[in-house]
């Protein structure tokens, strides 16, 4: 019993990191906006 207690505080703990990582990630990193252009072949116009 023992070991199932360890292993669920080890998953416990492995998912906290990973949730903090995404909320870290999604309110700390600010992504670069930069324009884009697409060339679409003139064969495809038509």
């Amino acid at each position: 019993m023992p070991s199932l207690i360890k292993a669920l505080v080890f998953l416990l703990v492995l998912g906290g990191l990973v949730a903090g990582g995404i909320f870290a990630l999604a309110n700390f990193v600010e992504p670069t906006q930069r324009e884009m252009v697409v060339r679409i072949p003139a064969k495809t116009i038509n």
